[in-house]
């Protein structure tokens, strides 16, 4: 990662920004109506406190921290990265380049004549606090309002997008490149740090100073999408860039196993990270479990609390098999791939275990990259799919003794948990059923609908049920969350799950009774928004809700951002922890404690 202070800086005006604001830059290319103290942009207008307007003097107390300026962020010099430089290639590879840089060229101007959608356009997929931010050294003893408890000692640590350079085309808030946020805890005091994670992807790309590597939602739409995989392609071809060792960004999913901390998105490997002792980090590299594992794997595996095992999925778009389950013993020992037999590459985020089983969705968003020919996108909502799960032995050797159990129109992003009541020969199942299936990849005109399920598959009849937990009344999106991580696999009464409004940010969380479905609410407070809250137990044999939860929030009128901390029994503020830099909405995360940090790899 590039975390040293002798790396050669290169130069990018990207998120190098005068003010800690959204990004200024996006104006040159992708002109937005402004005045002197508001950015006007398709998602939202941003108003500036007075403070950071260019023509006003800033003042702090004593008991204000004024956030750091976004600066230009610390690049690897080329020299730290394996890939040939530009100054090595040979006469026909400078040809080839500056020939394919022009093809590029007359595809953006050609891209720019025709309108994105709201899901492939910049102005709307980093705005505001989506916006990316430079890379933060470790910075100690930052200003905490309240008592950070005693039981918190470790780290907090959070995966992101967040593009290294402008987008020259489409793109979607899932392409940015992986940065992970950490907050260590230690006697009462915290630190924060934010680094990237150092893909193949990303140093190639400092390599060359410019993103060139396909993004896979943003700008694969139709034939303006076939030409830049052929652009790509062809620049492989001359060996101007290499994606034989990895595409992926590695900016959804973590998860802190056999002493790694691995950072994962589903298009790739995992990376593995590692957390130094003054609390910043640095990659060490793309982690294949010593040679074990040879394909992707999904963002959210599963780490069965009693066993120590970690469950993952595989999917592969382009060639069968579609789909592969697997597991690592806890000292990382690999089992043979389970192919699972499907027709047709399927949308594959996230599953559910029990304590005998996997539970995998396949559902209506498929792969068809045969609808880029006719220019749509190859992400599809297929209605004429149904729905349905899939029930396989943790143990299983091959798919025979699978059960599938259809449940149509049931399409759930995230499961939060999944548990067995054999005196049902049922399997119960607890997601968010989203509606439009393809709303976050698909422009559409209906409103996204997030409804907090029950699924229930009966092994026996092999038919379903599905009920919404929440009462019509009391109906909110609730989307990114989780359950007691001690209890996952089995009975669960609580879930603590990010309030999707108004969406896409997350006003605050709820904390929802799974068995009564009696909702409470905790709320981040006007013009302030965040993101998954993560519940962290005290401890492994007290209720289930003793803990705390964590979250990161952002004031969109301060431009501050600080991790809360929060009771999960009374929901009442513990402590707030202000952070030196401004922390962008991203994804999922975990906590390391101090015990397992000591052990790391």
């Amino acid at each position: 990662m590039a975390s040293s202070a002798a790396a050669t800086t290169t130069t990018n005006t990207w998120i190098k920004t005068t003010l800690p604001s959204p990004p200024t830059t996006l104006k040159k290319r992708f002109p937005c109506n402004s005045n002197s103290n508001a950015i006007t942009c398709s998602l939202q207008t941003l108003h500036f406190p007075k403070k950071y307007q260019p023509t006003s003097t800033t003042t702090t107390t004593t008991t204000t921290t004024t956030p750091a300026r976004e600066t230009k962020p610390v690049i690897a010099s080329p020299s730290e990265t394996k890939h040939p430089l530009p100054q090595s290639w040979n006469f026909l590879q400078k040809a080839a380049a500056s020939a394919l840089d022009m093809v590029e060229t007359a595809l953006v101007s050609h891209e720019r004549k025709h309108p994105l959608p709201k899901t492939a356009d910049p102005r709307v997929q980093i705005a505001g606090n989506f916006a990316p931010v430079p890379e933060h050294p470790a910075q100690h003893s930052l200003p905490v309002a309240g008592k950070i408890p005693k039981c918190i000692e470790g780290v907090y640590v959070r995966n992101g997008a967040n593009p290294l350079y402008e987008p020259v085309a489409g793109h979607h808030f899932f392409d940015g490149d992986g940065m992970v946020h950490a907050v260590k805890f230690h006697s009462g005091a915290a630190s924060y740090a934010c680094r990237f994670t150092e893909t193949q992807r990303l140093a190639q790309e400092k390599t060359l100073g410019r993103p060139v590597f396909p993004k896979a939602i943003g700008e694969l739409h139709g034939h303006s999408g076939i030409a830049r995989l052929l652009l790509f392609y062809a620049r492989s071809l001359f060996g101007l860039v290499d994606g034989s060792h990895g595409m992926g960004v590695a900016n959804a999913g973590l998860v802190y196993f056999n002493n790694h901390l691995l950072a994962m998105s589903e298009d790739d490997l995992p990376y593995h990270l590692r957390l130094t002792p003054n609390g910043d980090l640095t990659t060490v590299g793309r982690y294949n479990f010593n040679g074990q594992l040879k394909s992707t794997m999904i963002a959210h595996p599963k780490v069965d609390p009693v066993t120590n095992d970690l469950h993952a999925l595989s999917y592969d778009v382009v060639q069968k098999p579609y789909l592969k389950y697997f597991r690592f013993s806890p000292n990382g020992v690999k089992s043979p791939d389970v192919e699972i037999p499907l027709k047709e590459p399927t949308m594959m985020h996230d599953f559910a275990i029990t304590e005998n089983f996997v539970v995998i969705p396949d559902q209506q968003v498929v792969f068809k990259l045969s609808e880029m020919i006719s220019g749509g996108s190859p992400v599809v909502y297929d209605k004429n799919k149904v729905s349905r799960f899939g029930i396989l032995n943790k143990n299983a050797k091959d798919p025979n003794g699978m059960k599938w159990i259809d449940a149509p129109e049931c399409f759930c992003f995230h499961l939060w948990n999944a548990w067995e009541e054999p005196e049902n020969d049922e399997i119960v199942v607890i997601g968010s059923c989203m509606t439009p299936a393809d709303s976050i990849f698909n422009e559409c005109d209906e409103s996204l609908k997030s409804v907090l399920s029950e699924i229930r598959l009966n092994l026996k009849t092999g038919k379903s049920t599905r009920k919404p937990i929440i009462s019509e009344s009391q109906q909110v999106n609730l989307e990114a969350g989780m359950v007691n991580r001690n209890k996952l696999g089995r009975k669960t009464q609580f879930a603590y799950l990010a309030l999707a409004e108004p969406w896409p940010k997350v006003s605050g969380f709820a904390k929802v009774d799974l068995f009564s479905g009696e909702v409470n609410k905790y709320m981040y407070g006007e013009e302030r928004f965040g993101g998954e809250p993560l519940f962290l137990p005290n401890g492994v044999d007290g209720d289930e809700d003793d803990g705390y939860i964590l979250a990161f929030v952002h004031d969109e009128k301060e431009w501050k951002s600080e991790l809360q901390i929060v009771n999960a029994k009374t929901l009442k503020l513990e402590a707030s922890v202000k952070l030196p830099s401004r922390v962008p909405y991203g994804f999922h995360g975990t906590f390391i404690h101090s015990n397992d940090l000591r052990k790391q790899a």
